[in-house]
């Protein structure tokens, strides 16, 4: 899996996780899905991704989009 794949799979559980999380804990989970959502906007058109660089430190295989 490259870090394109991991990244969305990342974003993808959390979004669920928190969502998860409001409907049975608290609303204020909500405010967790809205960064991840925040970021992944950023990152479309900066390129850069906070995740993406640790898991290319962490010695991940590139893929395309985040280089």
């Amino acid at each position: 899996m490259n870090i394109d794949r991991m990244v969305f799979a990342f974003a993808g559980f959390f979004v669920l996780a928190s969502l998860l999380l409001a409907h049975f804990v608290s609303l204020n989970w909500l405010w967790f899905t809205a960064f991840v959502g925040l970021n992944l906007f950023q990152a479309a058109f900066t390129g850069f991704c906070p995740l993406a660089k640790i898991l290319k430190a962490a010695g991940v295989e590139p893929g395309t989009a985040f280089k």
